[in-house]
């Protein structure tokens, strides 16, 4: 089987930092080729590359696609000649159709240079039935859930005879139903014979989907390891990725809870716009020192449980009595929530846990400029010296503190999120996904900070679709189902097994 591409020397410099340095690639055609490396590593660059995101010109090196060199100044080169690339942020219109937003760009035109919507439904129909969808092309973008959409934009790739199909994280956002299905839908694309690049971090995926598995740190290509020729372990990836062994996914950690930090009794909320219940009597507590986890399968209620509690920032009709200390307060705002020692650390950073346009100090402020501030006016100085010190301590890679968010990586941005509101200095942090979209060293060093804070005192409440995850870092942990607590175990009695049960059952279980 020859090679469909071959990526030599790459060297890609942004100012102050090389994203690539001197990378080989070589891809076989009809495989499902995987790249993995910690967040930075330089994984997506390469692809943006080799899709001409980044346009010839910009790079050093040379890219050889079906035996020619090439040279792409822009998407529309690397498309035309069976390139496509699906990012990580799906590029997607809600608002348009799937049919419109399957041919954005490449419309089916009919006489006249007018689109001919009954070609364009047609052809997108077909298309939908050829990645598992029965969707009515004219059903908008934005009422599609998640997985769905990845879909979409397969058929959208497929629409332009894609040959060589490269998919950044696409499981990244996806339950485990919908990560299920895409995978068998890259299977029967190799089958078609298009061959895939597949960035991920979920190794067991991997493991179970490729067929080679090239490994980058630090802007090098490290190694490529072919599946079917020896065993493949994910601790062998980890090790190439990370330049170490991890003994332990989960740091180690002494559990000594302390007195109660947050207590809430029987917290019910409402949709905003639906007329059902969400959060349906909730209970639960968190002491000092520990780490609690909340389980629960995709519309259990989790995030909305924790957001309703930071300071009603969702929901309505809600009520319920929350205790910080033992003393009930009442949070009805986020600034409330704030000063009442409780932070909220979102599950989707880039839309509302961070400023992407603006730099590391900006953000790192932002929810506690109170304290920097004198008659109005914030101290720049003192601003750039609490950044300083977050950015070393959570060892955030960045040149300096006045580096631009949005362009560092996952794990980098969770740091960045977590030093925001580590400096309003809370009793409480709840964490929803803190480790979703990032490497396996990324989130061990997440694992590590959590272990601190827990041992300066700090109560930690942790949501997680991950049960590993969970059964790895914390005390005790309550299952949601349907809105309502059906459980509470302490780790050293749960297993996936009995976890499962109880985020599965539909009535509330005695604790």
């Amino acid at each position: 089987m020859g090679n469909i591409l071959e990526m030599r020397s790459i060297t890609k410099t942004f100012p102050g930092v090389k994203a690539l340095e001197d990378v080989n690639l070589a891809v076989r055609t009809g495989e499902i080729h995987a790249i993995c490396g910690e967040n930075g590593a330089g994984k997506s660059t390469l692809m943006k590359v080799l899709s001409g995101v980044y346009p010839a010109g910009s790079y050093d090196g040379e890219i050889v696609y079906d035996g020619d060199p090439v040279s792409f100044g822009g998407i529309r080169d690397s498309e035309q000649v069976g390139i496509v690339i699906i990012h990580q942020e799906l590029a997607l219109v809600p608002y348009l159709s799937i049919a419109e937003n399957i041919f954005l760009g490449n419309e089916r035109r009919g006489r006249a240079g007018l689109i001919d919507w009954n070609r364009a439904h047609s052809e997108a129909e077909t298309l939908l039935r050829s990645v598992g969808l029965r969707e009515n092309p004219e059903t908008p973008v934005g009422q599609l859930g998640v997985g769905k959409q990845q879909l979409v934009e397969i058929a959208k790739a497929l629409s332009k005879n894609v040959r060589l199909l490269i998919l950044d994280e696409p499981t990244a956002a996806l339950n485990d139903t919908d990560s299920e299905h895409l995978l068998g839908l890259l299977r029967d694309l190799r089958e078609r014979g298009i061959t895939c690049i597949m960035i991920s971090h979920k190794l067991g995926e991997i493991i179970t989907i490729a067929d080679r598995v090239t490994v980058i740190r630090d802007g090098r290509t490290v190694e490529t390891l072919d599946m079917a020729a020896g065993e493949v372990t994910q601790d062998r990836i980890i090790r190439g990725m990370v330049g170490r062994d991890l003994d332990s996914y989960y740091p180690e950690r002494a559990s000594h809870p302390g007195e109660e930090v947050l207590r809430v009794e029987d917290w019910t909320v409402w949709h905003p716009s639906q007329d059902r219940k969400v959060v349906d009597g909730a209970a639960f507590d968190v002491r000092a020192g520990e780490v609690v986890g909340i389980a629960g399968l995709m519309g259990a209620g989790r995030t909305e449980l924790a957001m309703s509690i930071f300071g009603r920032s969702w929901g309505r009709n809600i009520s319920g009595r929350l205790f910080v200390h033992g003393k009930e307060v009442r949070a009805r705002s986020v600034p409330e929530a704030i000063d009442h020692g409780i932070a909220y650390a979102t599950e989707d950073r880039k839309h509302y846990g961070l400023n992407l346009i603006e730099d590391i100090r900006r953000n790192v402020s932002a929810a506690a400029l109170g304290k920097l501030s004198r008659r109005g006016w914030v101290n720049g100085n003192e601003e750039t010296k609490v950044a300083e010190a977050s950015r070393r301590s959570m060892n955030i890679k960045a040149p300096t503190v006045s580096s631009v968010v949005g362009k560092l990586s996952g794990g980098n941005q969770q740091k960045v999120v977590l030093s925001k509101w580590l400096y309003t200095d809370p009793e409480v942090l709840i964490l929803d996904e803190p480790t979703r979209g990032i490497d396996v060293g990324a989130k061990y060093e997440i694992y590590t900070i959590i272990n601190r804070l827990v041992a300066d005192g700090k109560a930690v409440v942790v949501i997680s679709s991950e049960l590993p995850e969970l059964l790895g870092i914390c005390d005790r942990i309550y299952t949601l189902s349907a809105g309502r607590i059906t459980g509470q175990l302490p780790v050293r009695e749960a297993t996936q097994e009995n976890l499962m049960e109880l985020m599965t059952q539909d009535k509330e279980v005695a604790a």
